[in-house]
């Protein structure tokens, strides 16, 4: 059975920094492109970033302050979330697709379950 779980998530401050993990069972992550997205209440889902099975990183949304990484070792992606805002509040996903990096949440065939962040002070 093929399975993603996210973990990671909780409470920050503006201006903190949390580190999502995201770990999948039955596959090898770097067969497929993962992607983060994210969403936030009242919000369609939206890309955040992606990896693709070369490991080549595409970044969507405004990003320049996350870091998205993979330990084949460890069958584990990770995305490192800097200067973190208000607005980053959201439930965050991880998503695996068989073939390129795509920012179409829909193209995507497997998923976790998400994991919370919120950025209050």
């Amino acid at each position: 059975q093929l399975q993603l779980v996210e973990s990671g998530g909780g409470l920050v401050q503006p201006g903190g920094s949390l580190r999502l993990s995201c770990t999948a069972s039955g596959f090898t992550l770097d067969g497929y492109a993962i992607g983060w997205f994210r969403q936030a209440p009242g919000k369609e889902r939206e890309g955040v970033s992606c990896i693709s099975r070369s490991g080549g990183v595409t970044n969507y949304a405004d990003s320049g302050r996350f870091t998205f990484a993979r330990d084949n070792a460890k069958n584990t992606v990770y995305l490192q979330m800097n200067s973190l805002k208000p607005e980053d509040t959201a439930v965050y996903y991880c998503a695996a697709r068989s073939n390129w990096c795509r920012s179409n949440p829909g193209s995507y065939d497997y998923w976790g379950q998400g994991t919370q962040v919120t950025v209050s002070s």
